[in-house]
């Protein structure tokens, strides 16, 4: 038996080596709005972080799953006029609304190494949504949107990885999202993404 299990855990330690698995963790700024036909396009200013795993099935391809907590949104002014109402004459002349949508993200990132210190990546992303409110700049208190805000986000990612040492890394991304991100509105997510990682 003891054997055995010693056999067992030098088979696991040598496919692990073989196959090269690294764990790791990664921060950084995202830039995110919706996009889609008549949406405004407003950007917003973000944040990221997260842990990811690395496969590497050959000195050129490898699998990365994340698990990445996401601050998103966009950022866009109302008109003059809502329903009618002069909000000007309201003190709201042009005011600024801020959706502030923050998601667990799940990419599943394809990875080909050009050469041995970047790789090109690009692969699916799911997306769990657990905030969504806005806020009308001059308004006091933000109005909870998780009722009219989909629980799922589906989306692509593609992008590129540069080693800066053996461990440390930096990465960018853009991740376009395929799916409504609200009911009864064609807004889809847009993320663009700078980070900073390193892998153990």
């Amino acid at each position: 038996m003891k054997k055995l299990l010693m056999i067992l855990a030098v088979a696991a330690i040598s496919l692990s080596a073989a196959a090269q698995v690294q764990f790791g963790a990664k921060v950084g700024v995202d830039a995110t709005n919706f996009w889609g036909e008549n949406v405004p396009h407003g950007m917003k200013l973000g944040y990221q972080a997260g842990l990811l795993m690395e496969y590497k099935f050959t000195d050129k391809v490898a699998v990365a799953p994340e698990v990445v907590f996401a601050a998103q949104g966009g950022e866009f002014k109302l008109a003059k006029s809502l329903l009618g109402v002069d909000l000007s004459k309201l003190g709201l002349s042009d005011p600024k609304v801020t959706y502030n949508t923050n998601y667990i993200n799940v990419p599943v990132m394809f990875k080909y190494y050009v050469v041995p210190d970047f790789a090109i990546d690009f692969g699916p992303q799911i997306g769990f949504n657990v905030y969504s409110k806005y806020s009308i700049e001059h308004v006091k208190d933000a109005i909870d949107f998780q009722d009219a805000t989909n629980t799922i986000d589906f989306g692509l990612g593609q992008g590129g990885t540069y080693s800066l040492t053996e461990n440390a890394f930096v990465q960018a991304r853009y991740t376009m999202g395929l799916t409504d991100a609200f009911d009864g509105n064609h807004a889809k997510n847009g993320n663009i993404q700078v980070a900073f990682g390193y892998k153990f």
